[in-house]
């Protein structure tokens, strides 16, 4: 029997702030549906993400994916021939139409790129000193606390962890996995619970097994059924917003047609019973379509 599907919106950059969002929201208004908008709130040095080229796999998903279209010139130029904008001073209005709209809220990142190709080898007053930028401005665009957390580029590292508890946040999806899980850290368990990604993203099928932007939706309906019951699907402000929106939205369909539920990351750490859940450290691991390691739920 069909389960539910937690839609998380990873937002990355001003361009999918500004344009990504809106689109996004009307999609979701026409399923009638609830989701999880994760924000970079800082500078956006879309830019240097160009010094991942040396980067495993890094070539190859660019080339899959064609990342000039769907991220723009513009952007792929912030912090390299252009300024670095801050998001969250120039873009606080879409952010706070997705509250409006009823959506739970809470913290990406300050800087993606920064926070993505750093924190893994960065120390804990490193990470409180970033995460505290991004609580603080946070607060600033919506008046209140955030709701949860979802590391950039599922990049994380213990100290993370344990800021998210002395926030009191009680779930953060900030890796990848197979379902809900009590993180473990030195000190003990987390009061937490993080609710991985369980299903690839539309970047990381784009180009593989015949894969395109018009049969995509029916790759992840199949990946959907052969999995668990239930799931965290990431989207992307800057793809599924933009180019990709026609393919989420039958997506969205799909899903509904065969009988899933799709809520925000906190509708389904609601339905979750802590007792029953399995412990885990912090580990690491590959996912295909993807260069890099990011955060991975143990195996076991």
């Amino acid at each position: 029997m069909p389960g539910t599907i937690a839609l998380k919106v990873d937002v990355d950059t001003l361009r999918g702030t500004r344009e990504g969002v809106p689109r996004l929201l009307e999609i979701l208004a026409r399923q009638g549906v609830r989701a999880t908008f994760l924000f970079s709130l800082g500078p956006d040095h879309t830019g240097w993400a160009l010094s991942r080229v040396f980067r495993r796999g890094f070539l190859g998903k660019v080339a899959r994916t064609s990342v000039l279209r769907h991220y723009g010139l513009r952007t792929l130029s912030y912090g390299v021939l252009l300024p670095a904008p801050d998001i969250g001073r120039a873009a606080a209005g879409p952010m706070r139409q997705a509250q409006a709209a009823g959506h739970e809220c809470g913290i990406h990142t300050w800087d993606h790129v920064v926070w993505q190709d750093h924190v893994r080898r960065r120390d804990a007053a490193w990470t409180r000193d970033v995460l505290q930028r991004s609580w603080d401005r946070f607060g600033d665009v919506f008046g209140r606390a955030p709701a949860t957390h979802g590391a950039a580029g599922w990049q994380a590292n213990e100290a993370c962890w344990a800021q998210l508890d002395a926030w009191g946040l009680r779930h953060a999806s900030d890796g990848r996995g197979r379902g809900p899980y009590v993180p473990l850290l030195p000190s003990g368990e987390c009061r937490h619970v993080q609710l991985p990604t369980t299903l690839p993203t539309m970047d990381e099928c784009l180009g593989l097994d015949g894969c395109t932007e018009s049969n995509v939706h029916r790759h992840l309906l199949r990946a959907t059924a052969a999995g668990p019951r239930d799931h965290v699907f990431t989207l992307h402000a800057e793809l599924e917003g933009q180019l990709l929106a026609p393919a989420f939205e039958a997506l969205l369909q799909g899903w509904r047609d065969a009988g899933y539920r799709l809520v925000a990351l906190e509708d389904q750490a609601a339905t979750l019973t802590r007792a029953e859940l399995r412990r885990y450290p912090l580990a690491w691991g590959h996912v295909p379509g993807r260069s890099g390691e990011l955060v991975m739920q143990p195996d076991g």
